[in-house]
Parts: C-alpha cells; sequence; structure tokens
C-alpha cells in the first residue's frame, strides 16, 4: 500500500530533526513507496520571523529523498506553531497519508504496517495532561461531553468502558505525534475549523481550561471519531514500538528509548554526508558527537523508567543534561 509521510520542517531544532526523520526512513525502510513530505511554513504576518529552513538543511534533505512542501500560515504561527501540523495537512496531495511529528525516528520498515486509512488513528503514548479537574468541576466526563456535544458526535460510543467512570483512559485521548487518514484535505479541513471554534468559542465546560499547548490533542479525538475512527489496534503496533520512535528531545532518546533507536540514531550521526548540517544542532552536539548522550543513559533502567515523564526530565535537568 502506498501512502504519503508528512512531517514540518522549520527554522532551528526541527530542521535538523526533519534531517534524523528522512534519513532514518532511508535506513530503516528503503523501500518505502510513497513520499515524505517535509511541509515548511512560509514567512507571513502570523510569524515573528522567518520560520523556513535554511538552505543547508533543505539540501540535504532534498538529498535524501524527501519533497520539501512549502504551505501558508493563516491560522495559527508563532503564538502556536503546533498548529503546523493542522494547516500543513491542505498542502498534501489528497491521497492516504501518515502524519510524524518530526521528532520522529523510523527504527523498522513502516511501509509494512497494516493501516486501514478509512479509520483513522493516532498515538496512545500520551500521559494524563489535559483536562485538569478543578476541585468544584466540570467533572472530565463534563469536559469531554460538552465538546462532542458542540460538534454532534455520539459521546458514548467514544468511551472506554473497561475504565472506570471519569477515569482519563476512559476517554479518547491521543498524542498527536503521528495520525493518519485516506484524505489529508477532508481531515485537515475538519481539524482546522474544528481547532479554530474551540479556540474562539470554548465551551463554557473549559472556562478554567489551559488551551495551550493542548489544542491539537484536545481536537484530535474528536475529528478521528467524526470519520470513524478510534484507539489504534494491534495492526498499528509497529508505530510506537519497532517501526517508530517518538523519542521528543535526544536526552529523553538516550533515557528511555531502545537500542534500536540509539543504534539507529548514532548510525546517522556517523554519516559524514549528515554531520556537517547536524553538528549545527546543540543538542546533537552535546548528546551526540560530544558523547553526553552516554552518560544520560546511564542514569536510567530501560526495564524500570520512571511512570511520568516529568521525573525523567527532573533526573536530566538536575545533572545538567537537559538541552533541546
Amino acid at each position: 500500500m502506498s501512502f504519503n509521510l508528512l512531517a514540518i520542517g522549520q527554522s532551528g531544532r526541527l530542521e535538523h530533526e526533519a534531517i534524523l526523520l528522512a534519513a532514518s526512513l532511508r535506513r530503516s525502510d528503503p523501500g518505502f513507496p510513497g513520499t515524505i513530505f517535509i511541509a515548511e511554513p512560509q514567512p507571513g504576518p502570523k510569524w515573528q520571523a522567518d520560520p523556513r529552513m535554511s538552505d543547508r538543511s533543505r539540501k540535504v534533505l532534498t538529498g535524501l529523498g524527501a519533497t520539501i512542501l512549502p504551505f501558508e500560515t493563516r491560522a495559527f504561527g508563532t503564538d502556536y506553531p503546533h498548529g503546523n501540523k493542522i494547516e500543513a495537512l491542505a498542502a498534501l496531495p489528497d491521497v492516504p497519508f501518515l502524519f510524524l511529528d518530526t521528532d520522529t525516528l523510523v527504527t523498522g520498515p513502516i511501509s509494512r504496517v497494516r493501516f486501514d486509512f478509512t479509520r483513522p488513528s493516532a498515538s496512545m503514548r500520551r500521559e494524563n495532561t489535559w483536562p485538569k479537574v478543578e476541585l468544584y468541576g466540570p467533572t472530565m466526563t463534563q469536559t469531554w461531553a460538552a465538546l462532542y456535544r458542540r460538534f454532534a458526535l455520539d459521546f458514548e460510543t467514544s468511551l472506554d468502558l473497561t475504565h472506570p467512570e471519569d477515569y482519563w483512559q476512559r476517554f479518547l485521548y491521543f498524542n498527536a505525534g503521528w495520525f493518519f487518514h485516506e484524505s489529508p484535505r477532508a481531515f485537515g479541513n475538519r481539524f482546522l475549523a474544528w481547532a479554530r471554534e474551540i479556540r474562539a468559542n470554548p465551551p463554557p465546560e473549559l472556562v478554567c481550561q489551559e488551551l495551550y499547548p493542548w489544542l491539537d490533542q484536545i481536537t484530535l479525538p474528536l475529528v478521528i471519531h467524526s470519520f470513524g475512527g478510534g484507539r489504534p489496534g494491534p495492526d498499528l503496533g509497529p508505530l510506537d514500538g519497532s517501526a517508530t520512535c517518538h523519542y521528543r528531545t535526544l536526552p529523553l532518546l538516550y533515557a528511555r528509548e531502545s537500542d534500536r533507536a540509539v543504534e539507529v540514531l548514532e548510525t546517522i550521526a556517523a554519516d559524514p554526508d549528515l554531520r556537517p548540517a547536524l553538528r549545527h544542532w546543540g543538542a546533537f552536539k552535546r548528546m551526540v558527537i560530544q558523547g553526553e548522550g552516554a552518560r544520560a543513559r546511564a542514569l536510567f533502567d530501560r526495564a524500570n523508567l520512571p511512570r511520568r515523564e516529568q521525573m525523567i526530565r527532573n533526573t536530566l535537568k538536575r545533572e545538567g543534561l537537559w538541552v533541546r
């Protein structure tokens, strides 16, 4: 099955992560039949500075087989760069797509994952980040139900009834690190319209809730549910598993991810055609070139990691190893 990959490339950290992503795809799935699009926001009134990648990074990416995809930013921009993943969908060819956050490595043959693009889904590698329930309410059930009512969706069919009432995993909640559908145009139009509606006119139940940086993850389950999708089944197990690693930051990659993910990263780092571009990224220089990633890795037992990511972050910060 052929489909396209979409990730965001932007000036700074993301352009270097995009190089790692494209290089890891070429290494781990050389027969991938689709196109990897690196979507690049263009300058405009929504950006305080030019968001475009350097010519150096753009040249490296095209050499890796990626297609640079310019897109216009009309709704979000500097105040909410997470919105790039929503607005970039409009620029894609209207064929099945898989979006990957740029801080992702391909660690296995992603082309062999058994997608059903008519039934969208997204990453379940998430924590209880939203909503934050206040002492006197509304409850988590009331908050999510209000959003489903706003868009005339069936709330009850979205629930995982194996979890108790008001427990956060009962509700359809994803990490937006990957998601897919058969039509980026249809999916993106709805994603954008509903995110703008929630931002401009949130239901009263959201009055005490922070919308940033969670707006994409608040809206995403509603969009997925509206297209008949839901939680990923076993066919999608290689995502966040043997085929992809959403590492978020290089210190977190070394601290908690698999030996395979570290191997892919360090093999790419040793490539003389890529290293000169990557060494301009401060986190890469410290973690990989200067070897501090090994020190970060030695701090943790991958078989017995802290339950919450924040605990890992705190340890790395305390040791002076938190860099992005």
